[in-house]
């Protein structure tokens, strides 16, 4: 095992300004602050036999299981589910400085890293529903409402992704370059004005499985300080009002922008 690479050296290779500075290649928390963790990790990791699918696959894990940790009772499940989802965040850095350091890149790890964040999310979604109809506590009364409404949600925000990612299946097939963060505006100056409208308040960020994560975490905090699960009950309610919004608000705006041309 040699010498640790210098980070400097590091970030030249692995964290490449392109990447960073696109609005749809980058989560805002990757740039706030766990680019700056990942980077560490990396940094030990590629001295080792680690490779970056191994990486990506443990990444999944964690998103995963940060669904099923909602089926802990109490403020617990809550603060797990939300490490979990940190640490799906991390690997997801983390895999992609590696293959790119190590000159791994595969079409293998970049489709289960996309397979990864569907069902991260979706299962998040589906232990909230859980979660909400009383799983793991002694509410819980089977299948319900709640549970559907979870369900729902999962089917939402997969759909969102899908949606984002058929963009690139259709350019693909057309034999088109990969659309840069121009090719996003909607022609339509309606359509624009609400998606800037949306942008400004940023509550789309719910439907991510990262950002609901910490929603969810403050719900539960307001459960254990009300001693009930209403807080949780709005939490679901409101990620599912607003992930249903954005399914045909954001068909609509990737048909009106130049994404497909």
């Amino acid at each position: 095992m040699g010498a640790a690479p210098v980070l400097e050296e590091l970030r030249e290779v692995c964290q490449p300004q392109a990447k960073l500075a696109s609005r749809n290649g980058e989560h805002w928390a990757g740039r706030l602050y766990m680019r700056r963790i990942s980077l560490r990790f990396t940094r030990q990791l590629v001295r080792t036999p680690v490779t970056p699918d191994q990486l990506t696959w443990t990444m999944v894990v964690c998103g995963v299981l940060s669904g099923a940790a909602l089926l802990v009772p109490g403020l617990a499940g809550a603060v797990l589910a939300a490490l979990l989802m940190q640490l799906f965040l991390l690997f997801d850095c983390v895999d992609g400085e590696v293959a790119r350091w190590k000159g791994q890149n595969s079409a293998t790890g970049i489709y289960v890293d996309r397979l990864g964040a569907y069902l991260a999310d979706a299962a998040l979604m589906t232990g909230l529903g859980l979660r909400a109809a009383g799983a793991g506590t002694g509410d819980w009364h089977g299948f319900d409402g709640w549970v559907s409404l979870g369900l729902a949600t999962a089917l939402g925000v997969v759909l969102l992704k899908a949606s984002t990612d058929l963009v690139d299946v259709a350019r693909a097939r057309r034999g088109l370059s990969v659309a840069d963060d121009e090719a996003s505006a909607p022609r339509s100056q309606g359509v624009a004005s609400v998606r800037r409208l949306a942008a400004a308040f940023k509550i789309h960020r719910v439907t991510n499985g990262i950002e609901a994560s910490l929603l969810l975490l403050a719900a539960a905090f307001a459960d254990e300080a009300t001693g009930g699960i209403e807080p949780t009950h709005w939490a679901l309610a409101a990620i599912a009002t607003i992930t249903w919004l954005m399914v045909p608000a954001h068909l609509l705006s990737i048909l009106s922008s130049s994404r497909l041309r």
